[in-house]
């Protein structure tokens, strides 16, 4: 009985050994596998993967009060407060806006720069994406 438990156990630590090997030889395959080459072209074109954004705002005051973002009849996407230099960016087709103080922030419609709003206003309008 001994000699079987013995053997049990060697088989045991065969397999996990095994099975170490295979994992680490499969995680240095990954590891080395090259990056592709991509071909450099002498013009820059705009890709399809550059989406522009519906609406982008950054905040530009140390603080800015409560922006809220939504989907018109739809999902809440921000409601809260920004801090300075933080930027959001929404990519669905139709939005809500509203600015507690347009003054703080600095808005792009569809990559376009939105006329900025007066201080301690509060602004809410509708943006729709480009076709």
């Amino acid at each position: 009985m001994g000699l079987a438990r013995l053997a049990l156990a060697v088989l045991a630590v065969a397999l996990v050994v095994a099975l170490v090997v295979i994992g680490a030889r499969a995680l240095i395959g990954a590891l080395d596998t090259p990056e592709p080459v991509s071909a450099a072209s002498g013009t820059a074109t705009p890709t399809a993967s550059a989406q522009v954004p519906t609406v982008r705002i950054e905040c530009v005051a140390e603080t800015c009060p409560l922006v809220t973002v939504r989907v018109p009849g739809g999902d809440v996407l921000q409601y809260r407060d920004m801090s300075r230099g933080e930027e959001v960016s929404y990519f669905e087709p139709e939005l809500s806006v509203v600015l507690s103080d347009a003054g703080t922030v600095r808005v792009a419609e569809n990559g376009k720069a939105r006329a900025p709003g007066k201080a301690g206003e509060r602004e809410a309008f509708t943006v729709r994406g480009g076709t």
